[in-house]
């Protein structure tokens, strides 16, 4: 089984478009083979994007989406939010689409290809992301605790995580570093917000 946060060159290549509207926002995005939620817009993704979306103070901040897949999150946000956006993922295929989808949806946006934090030297206002619970929870950590070095002082992590793949166990690895806030809950999904203790 070949995952998406892994690199496969020899992976067939079929792209497919995908549709997404919030408001009076409509957006496009292309994706392919070998990235996150091939085929539609991860429910995860979408109800952290949407929540986000509900508040108001987010304007004019910087913000990094971590494992971004073909960009849904930071697209979806730059655009509505007309914020500054970077968006980070291991997977050259992820990259690769994520800069079709930026030109494709007009948005001020960058992608860096990075294992993780890796290549980030900034800090950002907000981190958000919906970590890649099958490359298991090492790597979820990573993603989680290592937000707090690029974390601005006032800045706030915010990620999506299944009750049902650990999020509770996930808190509590969270506490000591993070005052953590549950968001929103919806079928089964967990929305967290985290802002640096």
């Amino acid at each position: 089984m070949e995952h998406y946060f892994t690199n496969n060159e020899a992976l067939k290549s079929e792209l497919r478009t995908i549709d997404y509207k919030y408001k009076e926002h409509v957006f496009n995005f292309n994706s392919d083979n070998g990235v996150f939620s091939k085929n539609k817009i991860d429910f995860g993704s979408r109800l952290l994007v949407e929540t986000i979306l509900e508040r108001k103070e987010w304007n004019n901040k910087e913000i990094l989406d971590v494992g971004c897949g073909y960009g849904f999150i930071g697209i979806v946000l730059a655009k509505v939010l007309q914020c500054k956006v970077t968006l980070v993922d291991v997977n050259k295929r992820a990259v690769h689409l994520t800069k079709m989808n930026i030109k494709e949806n007009k948005v001020d946006a960058k992608v860096i290809e990075s294992n993780i934090y890796e290549n980030i030297d900034n800090q950002y206002d907000c981190i958000i992301t919906n970590p890649p619970i099958r490359a298991g929870k090492k790597v979820v950590l990573e993603i989680l605790l290592g937000a707090e070095k690029h974390l601005k002082e006032e800045g706030t992590l915010w990620f999506v995580i299944r009750k049902d793949q650990g999020a509770k166990s996930i808190i509590k690895e969270l506490e000591n570093n993070y005052k953590i806030n549950i968001e929103k809950k919806e079928k089964g999904f967990y929305i967290m917000s985290a802002k640096k203790s």
